[in-house]
């Protein structure tokens, strides 16, 4: 009999493809023990934030003890394991790997309003030995376009921020509601950055129709976080 089991994280085999970079978008599966398990056999000590839906992002040096708040970490020490959480978002890691310089990044409407992945690009871009031509960024499991329903505000914050509004498609007999593509928003953001089309993979599952990953809208009374990691062992 075929087993319908499913890996407990997703992974790119062409995104950051080197031995020492191990990085990973898990599913409902992969608890924070299973992250604290798997990190500490390879050397790897979890770095967490209090995420705000911010576009706020932390660049590390050292590994930090105190929490952080924000929705992006970006570091050039080996040994850290950035980890961010979602259920629904946009899970964003990119990586640089000659100048050992890794990223992950929150992507909810509003971190998306306000450029986080931008922002992103721009923090990895003021390392000495950075290249933005060399950057990888893969995205995770997010909730598909066709499954995110907003309502006019949310259209209307993106129009008065300067930002285009490609991404939000009208509800047939649903006045003032629209579905968001959020990957293909910040898809467009992260190529305005200067990140190469051929640079940036996606794991193009949806998670309000896929079960073995967590979704907010779905499943909201009970809701669970989705590990998306990435670290460089030491």
């Amino acid at each position: 009999m075929q087993s319908d089991a499913r890996p407990a994280y997703l992974s790119l085999p062409t995104f950051a493809d080197h031995p020492e970079v191990w990085h990973g978008f898990g599913t409902r599966a992969f608890a924070v023990s299973d992250l604290i398990f798997e990190a500490e056999a390879r050397g790897l000590r979890p770095v967490c934030l209090g995420q705000k839906h911010s576009n706020v992002i932390h660049v590390l040096t050292e590994h930090r003890e105190l929490p952080l708040t924000g929705d992006g970490l970006v570091t050039v020490r080996p040994g850290l394991l950035l980890v961010i959480r979602t259920a629904d978002c946009l899970p964003v890691l990119a990586a640089d790997v000659e100048a050992g310089v890794l990223a992950a990044v929150h992507c909810g409407w509003r971190g998306t309003g306000q450029r986080i992945v931008q922002k992103m690009v721009a923090a990895v871009e003021a390392i000495p030995g950075v290249r933005i031509d060399r950057l990888q960024v893969a995205m995770g499991p997010a909730i598909a376009g066709t499954c995110y329903e907003v309502g006019a505000d949310v259209k209307d914050h993106f129009s008065h921020l300067g930002l285009g509004v490609d991404h939000f498609c009208c509800l047939p007999r649903r006045t003032e509601k629209y579905h968001f593509d959020l990957r293909a928003a910040n898809r467009e953001q992260l190529l305005k950055a200067g990140v190469k089309e051929a640079n940036i993979f996606s794991i193009s599952c949806c998670t309000h129709c896929e079960k073995y990953l967590y979704s907010y809208r779905r499943d909201a009374k009970q809701p669970g976080r989705l590990l998306n990691f990435i670290g460089r062992i030491p």
